[in-house]
């Protein structure tokens, strides 16, 4: 395709004028009704890698084996700058995201330890009764707005719950999280996370002269090198943490239950099988699959070559890690939902290699007891007529409202 629009970022001379297209992470058509679909449109008429003049002008790589390369090839595409548009130098750090092994091997080991399955077992009886009670909070009222009453809720209960801090504090983050985590300028991003110091600075400060057995204060006194974190890069990592458990989980939930709402055929097979525990993890992941919310970027830092591509050092590299798991090429009939679909942990959905994401072990379970306890109670429900589901496009796609209605007892 030709170079698109001379207020764009120029092609560069060594991007051929037929991998460019004009792509625009924030800003997907047709992606308020349905961001996968709308994504995967231009994974069908695109090249398998190309280049976009948009927000910076960076690659983007669309199937299922190219995006397991660029995952997990840390030596040839960096994390040290992992969303668009690029950071500038002396921007804001976050580690454990921003750095490659070994280091990050070292900063990660107490999250990954934190959540490991036996660690999230431990707190399933915890989860589970969080959702009942927000579950029970809307049902005899036969509505909700399902993103901020219920999906946002949930998981960012849950991240407070492990960091010991109260779960009212969720009224402060989550504006916070949704700027630092979806705007697409950088100024803005730095402004949410200076906001957040002003709330998580005090209590890092506490948790390294006084420790705990919570998440933050393992996060916060973790080794670098041989030697405690610094305090700045603990607040980084901490935010880290508290963004990628809020934020995905919620786009997750939310995704999940408006698919379920709009197909209703699929919903009863679900809630015939609420108690068939190897059918709930099969039907949890296939839900998954076909609801990726997640995107990163990469840094090449040393000129190598992809198909067509021919990367330089200093290019970005955008992964849509949603389109793994509805290519044609990996997944057979991946438009179709088939809860009976033999698990495909590949898809893409968490990431893969070092930086693969640790919390999937936890979200995944979250998925799975939500929708087990929602299901049991709202087994009949649907979108309410005339109201909206519009999707925010981003780093990480979510729902911006899910007005749901159900039939009462009364």
């Amino acid at each position: 395709m030709a170079d698109i629009d001379p207020g764009l970022t120029a092609r560069p001379a060594h991007v051929p004028p037929e991998l460019v297209v004009d792509f625009d992470l924030f800003d997907i058509p047709g992606g308020e009704e349905d961001v996968q679909l709308a994504m995967r449109a231009f994974q069908q008429v695109s090249p398998d890698i190309f280049w976009t003049p948009r927000n910076g002008g960076h690659w983007v790589v669309t199937r299922a084996e190219d995006i397991a390369i660029v995952q997990r090839d840390w030596e040839r595409f960096s994390n040290e700058c992992y969303m668009i548009p690029k950071k500038p130098a002396g921007g804001f750090r976050e580690p454990p995201l921003d750095v490659d092994p070994p280091r990050h091997t070292e900063l990660r080991r107490p999250l990954t330890v934190a959540l490991m399955p036996k660690q999230v077992h431990e707190i399933e009886t915890n989860i589970r009764q969080l959702a009942i009670d927000l579950i029970e909070a809307v049902l005899d009222r036969g509505s909700c707005e399902f993103v901020h009453e219920i999906g946002k809720v949930l998981p960012i209960s849950i991240f407070l719950d492990l960091a010991n801090l109260p779960r009212e504090d969720q009224k402060v983050l989550r504006p916070i999280a949704q700027q630092a985590i979806n705007s697409p300028s950088q100024e803005l991003r730095a402004d949410g996370f200076n906001q957040l110091g002003t709330y998580l600075l005090p209590i890092i400060r506490e948790r390294r002269e006084h420790p705990g057995d919570d998440l933050i204060s393992q996060i916060v006194n973790v080794s670098d090198g041989g030697e405690r974190i610094s305090e700045e890069d603990a607040f980084s990592y901490a935010a880290v943490v508290l963004f990628g458990g809020f934020d995905s989980v919620a786009s997750m939930l939310g995704f999940c239950i408006r698919y379920l709402a709009r197909h209703p055929d699929t919903r009863h097979e679900i809630v015939a099988n609420l108690e068939d525990d190897a059918f709930m993890r099969s039907a949890a992941e296939e839900l998954l699959r076909r609801h990726g919310m997640a995107t990163t970027s990469r840094l090449v830092v040393q000129d190598s070559a992809l198909k067509d591509a021919r990367f330089k050092a200093g290019d970005m590299v955008t992964i849509l890690h949603m389109l793994a798991g509805l290519d044609e090429r990996f997944i057979a009939d991946p438009l179709t939902l088939d809860l009976r679909r033999p698990p495909i942990n590949t898809h893409g959905i968490f990431g893969s290699g070092a930086h693969a994401c640790p919390g999937s072990v936890l979200a995944r379970r979250e998925l799975q007891i939500f929708l087990q306890e929602w299901l049991r109670r709202i087994p009949d429900y649907q979108i309410a007529p005339g109201s909206s589901s519009k999707t925010t496009m981003g780093t990480v796609a979510c729902l911006s409202e899910l007005h749901l209605i159900w039939p009462t007892k009364a």
